[in-house]
């Protein structure tokens, strides 16, 4: 039997990158997954993608940002399939800016979508959880949120939001029979960062700063998001699982 067979997994920012990759390894182990994103045509490829391999999906586009769109996104969900009965946290926004320049509005961005968004998403999610009285929910964070990189700081700062916000919610969810902890990729090679990252860069930063001698692929993110949702995993919780090939060892 596949892990997730009948259950409903809910994955924000499950167009592409991380999101697509964990939203496909819940599918192809059993699960009818819930793909949010805020694009539609990327959401609506990827869906058909999904359908085209056989996998259930439900797709939504939402904007995490706003909490009227996640209310009524989550109804919606609950409506059609009954329950959720895990959440991938998972969508989220970077980019690089010194801090002495960052600007209001580009703090507010990246402070909206990181961790107000997500505040939004888990809290919802969590009263459904907590009327069936079981659930997992699993938080995008980042080695961002555990050790500080210059030219990040509302990116670390977002992050570091997630990783307090994750233990507070496991203190208070336990006994709701709710399981909740993040999960902080390092370097993880996707298609944004293949775009933008040079193969002199990449190769640098293999040799200064990842012990394994390799950068991490989306599928390797997305096996931790599934054992952390499974059974394997039911007495984990208020961790942050960091997923770095050793760098912030």
């Amino acid at each position: 039997m596949k892990r997730f067979e009948g259950q409903i997994v809910m994955v924000t920012g499950a167009s592409r990158g991380i999101g697509m990759a964990t939203a496909e390894r819940f599918a192809a182990e059993g699960a009818h997954v819930i793909l949010l994103a805020n694009n539609a045509d990327e959401l609506k490829r990827t869906a058909g993608q999904f359908e085209n391999q056989g996998y259930p999906v439900l797709p939504l586009c939402v904007d995490i940002s706003d909490p009227n769109q996640v209310e009524d996104a989550i109804e919606q969900a609950v409506s059609i399939l009954g329950r959720i009965d895990v959440l991938v946290n998972n969508a989220g926004i970077a980019w690089e800016e010194p801090f002495l320049d960052i600007t209001d509005a580009h703090w507010q961005q990246m402070i909206n979508v990181n961790l107000n968004g997500m505040f939004y998403v888990a809290q919802r999610v969590s009263r459904q959880m907590v009327k069936q009285m079981s659930g997992c929910i699993l938080n995008m964070g980042s080695t961002n949120g555990l050790a500080g990189e210059e030219n990040y700081a509302h990116y670390n700062a977002s992050k570091g939001g997630v990783v307090l916000l994750t233990k507070t919610m496991a203190l208070e969810l336990g006994r709701y029979n709710i399981r909740v902890n993040a999960v902080c990729p390092g370097y993880i090679q996707t298609p944004l960062t293949e775009s933008i990252d040079d193969a002199e860069f990449v190769g640098s930063y293999i040799r200064n700063k990842i012990p394994l001698g390799k950068v991490g692929k989306v599928e390797d993110v997305a096996g931790v998001f599934a054992f952390l949702a499974s059974e394997d995993a039911a007495f984990i919780t208020g961790e942050s699982i960091v997923v770095d090939g050793g760098q912030l060892a």
